[in-house]
């Protein structure tokens, strides 16, 4: 009997995702446990294993298609000893949005892989990404590669054959580092003839470029946030060179491996000034208002095309050397692309710092359903007095964004004045 390949619910909010490329074609051996396609969420781009062994009979939905919604039929196997040309079709391939792909008519027997081999000798060629992505070479005919979601995305978009990359990841696996230090082929676009110097380029010259399933996630959640949530500001600077000499002493004495960023001292302080107020600690939720038990604390990390928001969970029970140990490693595969969906979701508050562009101060957007929202500026010399004498201090300025309808404005400030505490005398962050 064969085997339905449906979309799956990569995350508790997904609701549909965008099939980025397979990793099998039609005729293809798989196993349980075997990487048949990357799907791209709201969240990141992951791999989708099969969960059962089989051959592939029917591939449904094409590599690109956007908004399949959750539970959609993909693709069908056929199983050991089922002809592929025995396989039926589905009758119907639910789908969601205007991009997503319909099914065809259902056939009483759907084409053999010689008739379906005839077809397609008389299409247009196979793209570069086509024959990159394994879709027109059985698997014994070609080795597989393995790489990242986003090492394939970045190949494919230098024109880099993977084929040619050594990997340093585990076992072998091309890393978005890898495929980045391989200079793209040189195929002579985009040089200058010796005449082009002249020619002026054309005012008003543009492209329009697809957004992604993360893209619009974005836009749509931050667009909700601040047409819903009642934001309001509130800024304090921190003097940090107590903190920056604290950093110091501990990373000489941290163990090999471990190494303290200012970022690591900034979400322990948060972690803890959450759980001195814990009117802080909340999400808005219509009749209720949720008050978090521990400091779930979401960090911002940029990545190609948008913005994930990892969490640490029970930050405040973490020391110094695994806090830095667990964001190194989040940040990491958000970077990659190799978040799991109980990484990203949930959190009680998230911090975002610009500080390392060397960004003064900003005010963030609020991640719902959470109540605030902390902005983190560079740390700089600045003149400040102190007990009536003009110096000179490093100091950080931060900016909370808090939601009005669970967090007031005097809990706001007994939140930074708790924050600001903590940073300035670090030792009490032991305590």
């Amino acid at each position: 009997m064969s085997v339905n390949v449906t979309m799956p619910a990569l995350s508790p909010t997904m609701t549909s995702g965008t099939v980025a490329k397979w990793t099998i074609a039609i005729g293809d051996r798989v196993h349980s446990g075997d990487v048949i396609a990357e799907i791209e969420t709201d969240k990141a781009t992951m791999e989708v294993e099969a969960i059962e062994d089989g051959v592939v009979a029917q591939i449904l939905v094409e590599a690109g298609t956007q908004n399949v919604a959750v539970g959609t039929i993909i693709a069908v196997l056929a199983e050991d000893g089922e002809a592929i040309d025995e396989v039926a079709l589905p009758a119907a391939v639910p789908t969601q949005g205007e991009n997503a792909v319909q099914s065809a008519t259902p056939t009483a027997t759907p084409p053999a892989p010689a008739a379906l081999a005839s077809n397609a000798e008389e299409k247009p060629a196979e793209t570069t990404e086509e024959k990159s992505s394994g879709t027109g070479m059985p698997p014994e005919n070609k080795p597989r590669i393995f790489a990242t979601p986003l090492a394939r995305r970045i190949a494919a978009d230098r024109g880099i054959a993977l084929e040619h990359i050594t990997g340093s990841g585990p076992h072998g696996r091309i890393l978005k580092r890898d495929v980045e230090a391989v200079a793209a082929p040189a195929n002579g676009a985009g040089l200058l003839s010796a005449n082009s110097m002249h020619v002026p380029a054309a005012g008003g010259a543009s492209e329009l470029v697809a957004n992604s399933q993360m893209r619009k996630s974005i836009a749509s959640r931050l667009q909700e946030s601040k047409q819903q949530a009642p934001h309001f500001y509130l800024t304090i600077d921190c003097h940090i060179d107590d903190l920056l000499a604290a950093r110091r002493r501990l990373n000489e004495k941290a163990p090999e491996g471990v190494k303290i960023s200012l970022n690591d001292l900034v979400i322990r302080a948060a972690a803890m000034a959450l759980i001195d107020v814990p009117d802080a600690n909340v999400s808005w939720e219509g009749e209720h208002t949720r008050r978090f038990q521990h400091a779930d604390i979401a960090m911002a990390v940029a990545i190609d095309g948008g913005l994930v928001t990892p969490i640490i969970w029970a930050a405040e029970t973490m020391g110094l050397a695994a806090l830095s140990q667990t964001t190194a490693d989040l940040a990491e595969r958000a970077r990659q692309g190799q978040l799991r969906a109980a990484d990203y979701s949930g959190g009680s508050f998230t911090i975002s710092n610009l500080g390392m562009f060397g960004i003064r101060e900003f005010a963030a957007v609020i991640n719902p359903p959470q109540a605030a929202i902390l902005a983190v500026g560079a740390g700089e010399q600045r003149p400040v007095v102190v007990d009536g004498a003009l110096g000179v201090a490093t100091v950080m300025t931060v900016t909370l964004s808090a939601d009005h309808r669970a967090v007031d404005g005097a809990v706001g400030a007994r939140w930074l004045q708790s924050f600001k505490g903590f940073i300035e005398h670090p030792v009490t962050m032991l305590l």
